[in-house]
């Protein structure tokens, strides 16, 4: 075989490991279940410059968001999100973190939506969340039980609908 077949089965080979690394990533939506652990003792901040751990709310239901300004998809399903918490009340509480970005930015964003004062928003400079649950898509949120288990954790946007059906299925 000359050298340039060597490169070209080389390189088949790389493509092809390369795409069944991403076609057996799990795309439904439903991970595996995780611990609250991993990620509760992360410092945020709230939009009023307090520091916030996840710790706090540990033994309270949460439907935790990872959303950003630039995505498209946040902009359709923060203010379900909102509208979810307002039906929801103490049952469950919802957190919307912003990865990365300033507070006049996504502060500015939630204004624009009306949405600032209806669920807890916090920022995440150094976007410790997003990778502590192995993010790689935007939107992503996950659902945690009273018990610290990560009860289901949906890659992408969501409806208002899916969104109660998760809660009722994953934390009720």
């Amino acid at each position: 075989m000359n050298r340039y077949a060597l490169i070209g089965i080389g390189v088949v080979v790389i493509a092809g490991a390369i795409v069944f690394s991403m076609a057996s990533r799990d795309t439904s939506g439903e991970t595996s279940t995780s611990d609250f652990d991993t990620f509760a003792s992360i410092s945020l901040t709230d939009y009023h410059g307090n520091n916030v751990s996840l710790e706090q709310f540990r033994g309270t239901p949460l439907v935790i968001n990872s959303w950003a300004v630039w995505c498209p998809f946040c902009r359709e399903e923060l203010p379900d999100f909102a509208a979810l918490q307002q039906e929801l009340g103490s049952e469950v509480l919802v957190i919307a973190i912003d990865r990365r970005e300033p507070l006049e930015k996504a502060k500015g964003y939630t204004d624009e939506l009306g949405i600032t004062n209806d669920m807890l928003f916090l920022l995440d400079p150094s976007d410790s969340f997003y990778k502590s649950i192995g993010g790689f898509t935007m939107p992503e949120t996950i659902f945690v039980d009273v018990n610290g288990v990560i009860s289901f954790h949906k890659r992408g946007p969501m409806t208002l609908e899916e969104m109660r059906d998760a809660v009722r299925t994953h934390l009720q």
